[in-house]
Parts: structure tokens; sequence; C-alpha cells
């Protein structure tokens, strides 16, 4: 069931109903029931993947406390079976094509095994989150939840199960326990997060993936500014559709009374990788920050170990997200960006303070966000590539700088996107810079609607609601699209 569908449109109302209609002691239950039903909507037989998840892990939990002697083989144990399962799911077939490759290479004659894995939608994300969870009870951070029931849910909650944030135990768990009342104040915020997210989703990344679909459909045909234009302009569908999903899922789980963790915050203003990398998938980037990057050494045992266990969990995170050496590069390329940028920062600062250079000027970090923008949509190429070859022929395209003129007259328009969609666009993205400044600035703009007097908050709130059905792509026959990060 996707958040943009009009099953979805019926359901969240209707569990909304009946869970502030059901007395506090028996909502978690209902919750459970919701999310489990919500996760059958793609794929029924899936319940038992998540479900065996959960046992596991519950089961961990349990024995993390009661057995403290054999804490270190419990864990081991849980993440075994929960990242087996995943490495079955997501990567056994690209394991078997890394090895055909190498055999290919060295001339050995050997024909590997792959087979037809359906891959569970959203199996990375809760996978995370329980192995967070297990993680948590062995440090002693969070106790062992007893209740069942509640874990399930922890595991399930159906607002961000597909596709994030990877919430926290010691934050997610805590509030289940503890249901809230039906509050207005609650409703008319997660209401106005929805539509925000809404807008970025399907009038936005929707309107932006026609274009850059044609472009990448047809590298034959497209090349020079056509690509560099595509990868622009996919470093804002990507961020518009995670954004616009995170943002719906939080509005969601506010309107139920839970504080789901923020996930973007105005990345694309950032004026250093590392910036933007403490602004982009926050919940995803903290995880591998608690529980790889500190595990590793963190920054305990010199430079040289520093930079390397940066370089790992940026490899682990590209491979995280998909089966393929595109996305490794492309995660080795973040963490390469990284380390060169720290590594440089004596010297770049020598140089500024030499010539004189105001780093606090809004020219300067005007200057740093551009090139922090460069480096980091660069690296969007392999990520919207999925495969190498893809990748490798899309940037040899893209080299072939001979077509500038396209810049200015009307050929971008023939891209699957009319002048009147592609300024609509424009405008659209202007609207989202503005609203990043605004946040980056704490001017709240949510906040400032609501203090508005009734008349004009509803003039507003209607506007933007009857904008987003007017000029939202529903795709043909209203066949909803899907959420880029839903495949990972």
């Amino acid at each position: 069931m996707l958040f943009n569908s009009a099953q979805f449109l019926v359901f969240f109302p209707i569990v909304l109903l009946v869970y502030f209609a059901l007395p506090l002691k028996i909502r978690q239950y209902w919750l459970l029931i919701a999310s489990y039903y919500f996760y059958m909507c793609w794929n029924p037989k899936f319940i038992f993947l998540i479900l065996t998840s959960t046992i596991i892990t519950y089961l961990c939990g349990i024995l993390l406390e009661k057995i403290p002697n054999h804490k270190k083989l419990v864990l081991a144990s849980g993440l075994i079976i929960n990242l087996g399962i995943l490495a079955y799911f997501k990567y056994f077939n690209f394991g078997m094509e890394l090895i055909q490759a190498v055999c290919n290479i060295l001339h050995i004659q050997l024909t590997v095994p792959t087979f037809d894995i359906i891959l569970p939608v959203g199996i990375s994300f809760f996978t995370f989150q329980a192995l967070g969870y297990t993680m948590d009870v062995y440090r002693g951070e969070i106790y062992a939840e007893k209740n069942f029931f509640r874990y399930a849910l922890f595991v399930s909650f159906f607002p961000q199960l597909v596709a994030g944030p990877i919430e926290r135990s010691r934050n997610l768990l805590k509030q289940l326990a503890t249901p809230q009342r039906f509050n207005f104040e609650r409703l008319r915020e997660g209401f106005l997060l929805m539509l925000w997210g809404y807008f970025l989703k399907i009038v936005l990344a929707d309107r932006i993936a026609i274009f850059v679909d044609t472009v990448f459909g047809d590298l034959k045909k497209y090349h020079g500014f056509y690509i560099i234009i595509a990868v622009i302009l996919f470093a804002v569908q990507i961020y518009c559709d995670f954004g616009g999903y995170s943002t719906i899922a939080i509005g969601a789980a506010k309107i139920l009374g839970i504080s789901l963790m923020e996930n973007f915050d105005a990345p694309y203003i950032s004026t250093s990788v590392a910036d933007f990398w403490r602004r982009w998938h926050i919940s995803l980037t903290s995880w591998f920050k608690d529980y790889l990057y500190f595990p590793l050494g963190g920054s305990r045992k010199g430079k040289f170990r520093k930079y390397l266990n940066k370089l790992i969990v940026f490899l682990v995170s590209g491979l995280w997200h998909g089966a393929s050496l595109s996305f490794v590069i492309w995660g080795g390329l973040n963490g390469i960006y990284q380390v060169v940028e720290e590594m440089t920062q004596p010297l770049r600062e020598k140089i500024c303070k030499i010539l004189h250079i105001n780093v606090k000027t809004l020219g300067h970090q005007i200057l740093q966000m551009i090139i922090t923008f460069i480096l980091v949509d660069f690296s969007w190429l392999f990520f919207r590539a999925n495969d190498l070859t893809t990748a490798k022929k899309a940037l040899k395209q893209m080299l072939k700088l001979d077509n500038s003129i396209i810049l200015f007259n009307d050929a971008l328009y023939k891209c699957g996107l009319n002048r009147k969609n592609f300024n609509l666009m424009l405008f659209c993205i202007g609207i989202l810079l503005f609203a990043d400044i605004c946040k980056r600035k704490n001017i709240n703009i949510r906040q400032k609607i609501i203090e508005e007097n009734f008349i004009l908050r509803c003039v507003i709130i209607s506007f933007c609601a009857l904008f987003i059905l007017v000029f939202g792509k529903y795709g043909p026959s209203m066949d909803v699209s899907n959420f880029i990060y839903f495949q990972f």
C-alpha cells in the first residue's frame, strides 16, 4: 500500500477513527493489526519474514538479560540469522554474479546458480531497526521488551515500516508503551506535514522522474548537457521522493501521538559533504555511526583508522542501498569526499588566511554549497544508473559536451515534460529551496500558518491541498508511482 494511493487515503482515516475510539490499553493491538495489514498489501507471504525477524530479535533481547554471561553469543546469533536472511534476499544473486565475473576473468569454466528472488519491500529498514534494538539491549541502553505484541508493533509500525525513518528503540518503544489521547493540535500539525510530503512526492518528485527517466532510458539519444541536467534533477527527485515519504510518515505518526525522528534537514544547503551527511537520511547515517563506525573504533585509534573506518561505513552504506557495484562506488565516493575534506582542511584554512578570505561571508558559503552539491550530485549518477554498465555509459555520454545549445532552445521541453510542466517543475523547486532556507533559519512555516486567523488558515490549507490535487502526477489511469527507497 502506497502513501500516494487511494487505498491509503481510505485506510488511514479508518485506522485513526478506530484507534481513538478504542480504550488506551488495547490501542497497540489495533495498530499492530493495521501495520501487518499495511505490509501484507504488497505480498501477504512476506508477513512471515517480518514475523520471523521479530521473534528472533525479541528472544535475543530476553536472553541478553536472562543469561548475561553469554551475551556475546546471543548477540552474534541474532546478528548472523537476521543478516543472513537479509543477505539471501538482497545479495545472493549479486554474490553469484561476482563469482561468475571472477571466473570469467580467470578463464575458469564454472556456471554459478542464480534464482528468481523477490526482494521483500522494506527488508533493509525493518531488519536494521530490529538489530538496533538488539544492540541497545546488549549495551544496556534499554530494557528488553517483555510485551511481545508491543515489540512486534515497534518493528512493524506502519508509517515508517517500509522506508524509515529507522527508529531507535529508546525513542519509539517508550512511546508505544504510553498511547496518547486525541489531540487536535497534533492532528493539525501532522496533516500539514503530510500535505508537504505529498507535495514533495506527487507534485515534484514524480514530475521530475518523467524527465530523468526519459534521458536515462535512452542514453544513445541523449548525451552531454541532457545527462548533466538529468543528474542535477535526479538529486532533487530523490530528495523529494524519499524526503516526501519520511515527511508523510512523520506526519501520520504525529497524528497517532507518536514522534518520529527527523530524517532530512535541508541537505542541499550544506557547506561540506560531511555536513550534507549530517542532514541526509539522518536515521540511517546515525545508525551506521552508532552501530558500525563506533564499534570499529571511530576516531579513537588514530587518523588512519578513522579514515579507514569512514570508508568502510560508506562502502557498507552503498551496499545497503543496492546489490550492485554502482551503489558501492556511490558510497565509496562519498566516503572519499569526507576523508579528503578532513585531510585538506588545515591547508584550506591556511590558504584562506593568507588570501584574507572571510569564510563567514554569504558569498563564500554559497560557493561552498555549490561545490558540495557538485560533488554529491556527481555521485548520484552512479546511484541512478543502478548498475555499473549503465553508469559507465552515462558517464561517457555526459562528457560529450557539444550540445550546449539545448540550454537556450526548446530541446529540454521534448524530454517528457512540455514547457508548461517544465516551468511548473522549476517553480516548485523554487518553493522547496525557499522552504529549506526557512528551515535552516529556524523559521517554522507550519507554525506561521497555524498562528493565522481561522479563515485565512483554512484558505491557505485548502489552496495547498487543491494545488497538490491539480498539479500532482498520478500516472496513466491513476497508477501511482512507487517510492524510490522501497527497493532498498
